[in-house]
């Protein structure tokens, strides 16, 4: 079972592109579904221990929390401290899901793959960019979105440009959904031709 890790900074499509690989019938964990979900069930009592006042009618109040550990560093690790483990163990059980399956290609879906070392836990990485303007406008038309605290959020990622280095297939989602398309159904078929890959 070929393992790919998709990965891309804030606003550069990864969302989209995941959506792609499985539109293909590729298998995908997402992380960040994950721990939304993580929100709602195993972490909440974790981290309403943790974080006073970020849990509210059962679920963790993501507003509330990111108020908590937003540009706190120590706040940030005891969050990741929780939430990471319960991320991994859901990914292993995914995998194991798959491979009784017989999958042959599956994606994880990390947005910090290469800043938590989780590119050597993959076969293949994927990155996925559409540029630093095409970035910016697209994040700033969030509404809880503002020009610092994206300038801060990046600050905290890998650069596009290194990212893109380090990858084994760039999409480029500047253009037309149909050109991505395009592009994630090329990567599969050149990760089906890779040795181990059964067809």
């Amino acid at each position: 079972m070929l393992l790919i890790g998709l990965t891309g900074s804030i606003g550069m499509g990864k969302s989209t592109v995941g959506r792609f690989f499985a539109e293909a019938g590729v298998p995908v964990h997402d992380a960040d579904a994950t721990v939304h979900a993580l929100y709602e069930a195993e972490a909440v009592d974790a981290i309403a221990a943790a974080f006073p006042g970020s849990v509210a009618d059962g679920k963790v109040d993501r507003m509330a929390l990111g108020a908590q550990v937003f540009g706190d560093q120590a706040a940030l690790r005891r969050l990741e401290a929780i939430v990471h483990p319960l991320v991994r163990a859901s990914e292993t059980k995914f995998l194991a899901a798959a491979a009784a399956r017989g999958a042959r290609v599956v994606l994880l879906d990390i947005p910090l793959l290469f800043e938590t070392g989780g590119e050597t836990r993959v076969d293949v990485v994927v990155v996925v960019s559409a540029g630093a303007a095409a970035q910016r406008a697209r994040v700033l038309e969030r509404p809880d979105m503002n020009p610092a605290k994206l300038d801060a959020i990046l600050a905290k990622q890998m650069p596009d440009a290194e990212k893109c280095r380090r990858a084994h297939f760039v999409v480029d989602t500047a253009g037309t959904l149909d050109s991505t398309r395009a592009q994630v159904h090329g990567i599969l078929r050149a990760v089906a031709a890779m040795p181990g890959v059964i067809r």
